[in-house]
C-alpha cells in the first residue's frame, strides 16, 4: 500500500461472516440472525486495535484496500472483507458500508500472525475538464 494513505493493522485471525452467525427464535415463531461468540469477540478485539480510523464517521463514498492474513488458505477473503466493513462501521470508522464503492484486495497467509491491514480513501467528488471550461469561459465573457 502507498505510504501516504493512512494505513492501520488489527491483530488476530478476521472472522468470515458465513457459518458465523446463527438463527434463533424470537419469541414469535420467526427466526432472527444473531452473531455468535466469535464474531463478537473479534469485533471487540477490532474496537480495542482501531485508533486511527475509530469514531472517524466517514459519510462519504470510499475506497477500501486491504492485506489479509489468514490463517490457511481455507478462508474466503470476500467473507473476511464483510467483517471487516462491518467492523468498521460498529467503529464508526464508516457511516455505512453501501458507501463503499470500490475494494482493493489481498489474500496472504500467515499461520502464525493472522492479520488485517486496511486503508480508507474518500473519493472526492471532482469537477470534469469540461464543467472548469465552460466556467472559465463564463467568467472571461463578463470581464
Amino acid at each position: 500500500m502507498n505510504t501516504d494513505i493512512m494505513t492501520e493493522t488489527i491483530i488476530g485471525q478476521i472472522i468470515p461472516k458465513a457459518n458465523n452467525y446463527l438463527a434463533v427464535p424470537d419469541g414469535q415463531g420467526e427466526r432472527r440472525i444473531i452473531k455468535n461468540n466469535a464474531v463478537r469477540s473479534y469485533e471487540r478485539s477490532f474496537c480495542l486495535q482501531c485508533v486511527k480510523y475509530k469514531n472517524k464517521r466517514i459519510g462519504t463514498q470510499f475506497r477500501l484496500f486491504a492485506e489479509v492474513w489468514q490463517r490457511s488458505a481455507r478462508f474466503d477473503l470476500d467473507n473476511s472483507l464483510k467483517t471487516l466493513l462491518d467492523c468498521l462501521q460498529y467503529v464508526n470508522a464508516i457511516t455505512d458500508d453501501n458507501l463503499c464503492v470500490e475494494i482493493v484486495a489481498r489474500k496472504r497467509i500467515d499461520p502464525v500472525k493472522p492479520r488485517v491491514k486496511f486503508a480508507i480513501v474518500e473519493i472526492c467528488e471532482e469537477q470534469s475538464l469540461f464543467d472548469l471550461h465552460e466556467e472559465y469561459s463564463q467568467k472571461v465573457a463578463t470581464l
